[in-house]
């Protein structure tokens, strides 16, 4: 049995994160699971991993559920943020630029170099991509398409001028914010994108019903812990909803319309 905080596991931030995996396994085992692990699963890529068998627990992008992982996992609950762009269980992505960039719109980005973190993201990729597809002639809009593998070192890759836009995570940028605060000075935000369910809690597809409804209120409890509430501010995290699954069909919706464009990646 494993579990794995993957998405928003800043090293600034991982005793914090251990400390909700903490809190989080502390419920969890009040709701009858036994043998949960102590330490989370850093190890590997932290989409693939949740693929293994044994998953108990795990965070994951909603581009992923709907397409890699989407025979692996089933949904357990969505967590709230308390980040700019974040409302309720939904977030945006920031289209950020250098501070001195005179774009306006994203319309005067055309032939530019766009940083994504990888193609398999719905923050970093697949909503920028439905954002340009209008935009895009014969397939084409930006001079190049730079994979950086995460979102800060696309931000990075913004701000030192090897790129001159990228899509960033409206959390991941939020958190960056308040703890490598310099790493967000010199870039500024342009816009916003259209918003979507934020990053879900899940576990494995084969976890029974009533273990489902077990880990569920579990989840619930942490968050509704008062000796966790530290925590829980200093992860940006503002509660949680259990959203249906069809809440994520937004997310294959947005690449369906790109493809209908003729606008089928980043280019």
């Amino acid at each position: 049995m494993f579990a794995s905080l993957g998405m928003y596991d800043l090293p600034e931030l991982a005793p914090v994160t251990d400390a909700w995996w903490a809190g989080l396994r502390r419920h969890l085992a009040a709701q009858g699971f036994r043998d949960l692990p102590d330490a989370l699963n850093r190890a590997g890529d932290p989409v693939d991993r949740l693929k293994a068998d044994g998953l108990i627990f795990g965070q994951t992008c909603g581009f992923p559920l709907t397409h890699r992982l989407k025979d692996h996992v089933q949904l357990l609950a969505t967590p709230r943020y308390n980040a700019p762009g974040c409302a309720g269980a939904t977030y945006v992505s920031w289209i950020v630029v250098r501070q001195e960039d005179p774009a306006k719109t994203l319309a005067d980005l055309r032939g530019r170099r766009v940083a994504f973190n990888d193609d398999g993201s719905q923050s970093g990729y697949n909503t920028l991509r439905k954002m340009v597809a209008p935009l895009a002639a014969g397939g084409r809009f930006f001079g190049a398409a730079l994979e950086s593998g995460a979102h800060r070192r696309s931000l990075a890759m913004v701000k030192a001028g090897e790129a001159d836009v990228a899509a960033i995570d409206c959390v991941t940028f939020g958190l960056i914010a308040r703890y490598a605060s310099a790493e967000v000075q010199g870039v500024r935000v342009l816009c916003a994108s259209s918003t979507a369910p934020g990053l879900p809690y899940v576990t494995a597809a084969g976890t029974s019903g009533a273990e489902v409804q077990r880990l569920r209120a579990g989840i619930a409890a942490a968050f509704a812990d008062p000796t966790l509430a530290a925590t829980r501010a200093a992860l940006l995290l503002d509660g949680c909803e259990f959203l249906p699954r069809a809440a994520y069909d937004v997310i294959p919706a947005m690449e369906q319309a790109a493809i209908a464009a003729g606008y089928p990646q980043l280019a």
